[in-house]
């Protein structure tokens, strides 16, 4: 049931937001230029890997550190991001199968080797564009805390759970909660726990 909903929502969505995605990426082009879309690698269920296909927020360059990839956000960018807009082009890695619309937030390839074994559970379910951790602050708690919340929504998994997580993602995104950091505008880069060194 999970899957097939997140098809037939990925594709309605796709289909209803097409005239936005046309006008979004023709104001990336003529504000901020090629290339429009943003692809990554980013970690996904059993930790493989799978490329992330986002709107481009940041000037072209390699992704040093958040701290670089904040002075890196364009104008657009930084909307784009408050907005969550950038997320759009999302869906189609919901469509493949990559991710699902509600799971664990997929991270860095970089960050593989700092989870422990509790964090490293988040990896046992398709990675998600929105879930508990972003309901509950999203960029606004620490990553012990988003780490505590997907391993929740792991063992709390059910259908009703992703359909109230979604109505509560939606008002979210447009009340602009939790899209940044306090006083920041990029989540900082997570380096590891210290009971790490014990698991």
């Amino acid at each position: 049931m999970k899957r097939l909903f997140d098809i037939m929502t990925s594709l309605i969505g796709l289909i209803i937001f097409t005239p936005l995605l046309v006008l979004l990426s023709i104001a990336i082009i003529v504000v901020d230029g090629f290339p429009v879309i943003f692809v990554q690698p980013r970690l996904g269920i059993n930790k493989k890997e799978f490329n992330i296909i986002k709107f481009r927020t940041m000037k072209i360059g390699e992704s040093k550190s958040s701290e670089e990839d904040e002075i890196r956000q364009t104008l657009l960018g930084k909307y784009l991001r408050k907005t969550s807009l950038d997320e759009l082009p999302v869906l189609i890695n919901v469509l493949k199968g990559d991710m699902s619309l509600v799971g664990p937030r997929p991270l860095l390839i970089k960050y593989s080797e700092r989870f422990n074994n509790f964090q490293n559970r988040r990896h046992e379910v398709l990675p998600g564009i929105t879930g508990l951790a972003q309901i509950n602050g999203r960029n606004q708690i620490s990553w012990e805390e988003k780490f505590n919340y997907d391993v929740q929504y792991i063992d709390e998994n059910n259908f009703l759970l992703d359909i109230k997580i979604l109505l509560k993602t939606v008002r979210s995104v447009l009340l602009f909660k939790g899209t940044s950091p306090e006083g920041k505008d990029i989540m900082p880069e997570f380096m590891g726990s210290e009971e790490n060194e014990n698991n």
